[in-house]
């Protein structure tokens, strides 16, 4: 492109030479650092040059532009019209006369407090949200996620400041259920578990989601342990669990940014809306009511074909606007599980990570993140031990606890029980404070946080046989 073309809405010229992009949805693409997901979808910059320029022309964008021309087309897309018709004005008017770059410095300054950035929340769109991110250094993503404050509670107080929490994933490849209980009382053991004790079925159908949710329950209220728990089934599946009168806590569903996307997965806003409805009326919590565990990842809408040629990080910002819209106890992005094609190596998936964690915090969700690699990626557990390192750092709300750090029934590497351990005696940080209360009650934790202890507290040595053998 040397030229400049009457077709080009975005330009910008360097010495001789003028770089166009023919509409926001190309020049967000262009902007965003280098991922394999964009380089297979065709939408990636061509060059390293071209990435900076398109850097530097999204900064001079006004931020009121993202409510003037959409990135999916309105009347095509449910998401786009939630984005549309739910944004906040009023909450949006102390940044409306900024462009993102300007949003950039404002976010960076001190006077961006966590006040003030809880105030603006609901005036910042996903898409706001993820062009400020194309043009922030990791750092900047740090600094800023770790302002924004974002507190939740079922049966316990999820996101404070000072803490990290983990979800407690004991999946089995059979779903046996003394293989689970034994994971379970492993990563309790290890102070694991006050985000959720959530489990992936490996049969995933009506009847074995209630027999785990069964299971889990006996178990927290055995223990008066406090803590929910999870069946990650489809959404569809929790509301008949539901209706056949099931202990269902948490409500979960992946999610992605379009509504083409949402569709393969087999729902629709209004799915999610009746299933909050059915899990509300329930009334299991003991100290708040958020009832939602969504998931994401970078790359779902490329992999549905669901995409509209939008960069795979922008879609992801926008299923933030569907998790924001019911409340949920707990977001994470599963970051590197979708593999290679979409996040290439350990370097992409640092990045990834970050960045959305830094727009979920941003517009104001409890996120956490799946520290993940398949093992065709070209990454390792060191690469692992960065990203969670900086995700604490950052304020992430939690993340995962698997034995071994190898998950036996989904086949991808992820975040132990003692990797929880490491980053909070590392960095000082607290389980949620009812969890930690009850670890000091049962003994688990001896004197402080930081200090295990080496034996089966008494707590549990009467009953471990019945955990493991009456499952």
């Amino acid at each position: 492109m040397t030229n400049a073309s009457s077709k080009f809405r975005f330009r910008h010229t360097v010495g001789e030479r003028t770089f166009g992009f023919q509409s926001l949805t190309e020049l967000m693409a262009k902007a965003t650092p280098a991922r394999s997901g964009d380089r297979l979808a065709g939408v990636a910059a061509d060059t390293a040059e071209e990435r900076a320029i398109a850097q530097m022309t999204l900064a001079d964008v006004p931020l009121k532009l993202f409510l003037e021309e959409v990135v999916v087309p309105y009347e095509d897309d449910e998401i786009t019209r939630l984005i549309i018709d739910e944004h906040d004005k009023s909450a949006f008017a102390p940044i409306s006369h900024l462009t993102v770059g300007g949003l950039r410095d404002w976010l960076l300054s001190d006077l961006a407090t966590p006040t003030t950035l809880h105030a603006i929340r609901a005036g910042v769109t996903p898409e706001m949200a993820a062009a400020v991110s194309k043009i922030m250094r990791n750092q900047d993503l740090i600094l800023v996620a770790k302002k924004c404050h974002v507190k939740t509670a079922f049966r316990n107080t999820i996101g404070l400041p000072g803490h990290l929490s983990t979800r407690l994933q004991p999946n089995h490849p059979t779903d046996d259920l003394t293989g689970i209980a034994a994971s379970i009382l492993d990563g309790l053991m290890y102070a694991n578990g006050d985000a959720v004790i959530g489990i992936n079925p490996a049969t995933d159908n009506v009847a074995q989601a209630c027999r785990l949710m069964k299971m889990m329950d006996d178990v927290i209220q055995h223990y008066e342990i406090p803590t929910q728990s999870c069946v990650l089934t489809h959404v569809t599946n929790t509301i008949e669990c539901i209706e056949q009168g099931a202990p269902v806590d948490l409500v979960f569903q992946s999610i992605g940014g379009t509504q083409a996307t949402n569709d393969s997965f087999g729902f629709n806003l209004a799915t999610l809306a009746e299933a909050q409805d059915a899990a509300l009326s329930l009334k299991r919590g003991t100290v708040g009511n958020n009832v939602m565990y969504f998931e994401t990842g970078q790359g779902s809408a490329l992999s549905a074909n669901a995409h509209h040629n939008v960069d795979q990080q922008t879609c992801e910002a926008r299923a933030y606007a569907v998790a924001r819209k019911f409340n949920p106890l707990l977001v994470n992005t599963v970051v590197g599980f979708i593999g290679p094609e979409y996040l290439y190596d350990g370097k992409e998936i640092t990045r990834a990570g970050l960045e959305d964690h830094f727009c979920a915090k941003l517009l104001g969700l409890p996120m956490g993140c799946d520290v993940c690699y398949t093992n065709h990626a070209q990454a390792d557990q060191n690469d692992m031990d960065n990203l969670m390192t900086l995700l604490a750092v950052s304020g992430c709300t939690f993340i995962m606890g698997i034995p071994g750090s190898d998950d036996i029934m989904l086949n991808y590497q992820t975040t132990s029980f003692h990797d929880a351990m490491y980053v909070r005696q590392a960095l000082g940080l607290n389980p949620s404070p009812e969890f930690d209360q009850w670890l000091k009650h049962t003994r688990i934790f001896q004197d402080d946080q930081f200090t295990l202890n080496h034996k089966i507290p008494g707590a549990f040595e009467h009953s471990l046989n019945r955990l493991l053998g009456g499952a």
